[in-house]
């Protein structure tokens, strides 16, 4: 009736019971496991997306479990979206319909103006928006307006690089007044030493919680300054830093910024750059122009946009050090996606978003 292997082993080992009880469960623990994997599919199966050449190592992994788990914004965006009405010709205005309309917007019609409105009311969490004219709010909500109808015209190489997605309030806003992943200058972050030591060596948001410069975001994405990291010469005359090539210090601050980019778009390093030649321009993915023509547009953000706001904005949403303006960078928009709300077109039922000048497309 047993196998003989079975009853031989149980002819030499007259007192050991437990030995074959365990072999056996532990083959049919696994022909178990082995057929729940077959039936519902690896758990930690990965894909990944090929950035480079192959055989350098350039692709991202991903579980196939977190890259079929849609980002949570994206059901919440599109219940608060409705289909544009097309204008037909001579329909009322809302610059002569309404009251407070924001400036831009007052050639809508009154039926396109009411859903982008009713809108920008949901996607910021703000449910009288410009319904007071001396509202900072109000204030601040023409500035936006301007701003995203910029980004989506002005900026298309990059909130338009692979498709059309664009952006709207809820890109950044996801319902709250004020966005997520914002930033304020913090530095020097250590007020016992000087120079680059006052920057570093402290756990902040701004250097993703590691002990690199916490004055990355400020240099780079507010004051324009050189993304750089060593001289390839080895002994080059003059000061590192100083006369005109980055030392190492520079060296920390760029690599806190890449890590600040990478946990912003959720991705590695060969996502952009090759891993045989970090430096090499003539290297690089296509994303890396796309991420580098994204810093310039972050940089137009705060400097046109955001920074002057501090004039409008009451003492409580200043930033706690130096009681500047919030300010934005990657994570603002994107939450850990490789795009924002990971793709989702946001801008194709909001034409009057889309443009800076001219009239919206309706597509009629």
């Amino acid at each position: 009736m047993f196998p003989k292997w079975f009853d031989k082993w149980n002819r030499e080992n007259p007192k050991d019971i437990y030995g074959p009880a365990i072999a056996i469960g532990v083959v049919g623990g696994a022909v178990f496991t082995a057929t729940m994997l077959i039936a519902f599919g690896a758990p930690y199966q990965t894909d990944s997306l090929q950035t480079g050449p192959r055989g350098t190592g350039m692709s991202r992994p991903e579980f196939k479990t977190d890259l079929a788990k849609p980002d949570p914004g994206i059901e919440a965006f599109l219940a608060s979206t409705s289909a544009p009405v097309v204008p037909q010709g001579g329909e009322e205005t809302a610059g002569d319909a309404r009251e407070n309309v924001p400036p831009g917007l007052e050639g809508l019609t009154v039926e396109n103006y009411d859903r982008l409105l009713a809108a920008m009311r949901e996607w910021t969490g703000i449910p009288d928006l410009f319904d007071d004219p001396a509202s900072y709010q109000t204030s601040v909500g023409h500035v936006m307006i301007g701003m995203t109808r910029n980004l989506n015209e002005n900026w298309a190489g990059h909130v338009m690089a692979n498709k059309e997605v664009g952006v709207t309030c809820y890109t950044c806003h996801r319902g709250e007044p004020v966005p997520s992943d914002i930033w304020y200058r913090i530095s020097p972050v250590n007020e016992s030493a000087e120079g680059w030591s006052a920057n570093q060596n402290r756990v902040t948001m701004q250097s993703q919680y590691t002990s690199l410069p916490s004055d990355a975001l400020e240099k780079y994405l507010l004051d324009g300054e050189v993304i750089a990291v060593h001289d390839l010469d080895a002994r080059v005359a003059g000061v590192p830093g100083e006369d005109g090539y980055p030392g190492i210090q520079q060296a920390e601050r760029t690599y806190s910024l890449m890590n600040y980019v990478s946990n912003s778009l959720g991705v590695n390093c060969v996502f952009c750059h090759n891993s045989r030649a970090f430096y090499d321009g003539g290297q690089v993915t296509p994303q890396w122009a796309t991420e580098s023509l994204g810093i310039q547009m972050v940089l137009e953000l705060n400097n046109t946009y955001l920074v002057p706001l501090g004039g409008l904005l009451p003492e409580e949403r200043l930033g706690p050090v130096h009681g500047d303006a919030p300010k934005a960078a990657c994570k603002t928009c994107h939450k850990g996606y490789q795009q924002p709300l990971q793709g989702t077109n946001v801008i194709k039922d909001w034409p009057e978003l889309a443009t800076v000048s001219g009239e919206p497309d309706y597509g009629n």
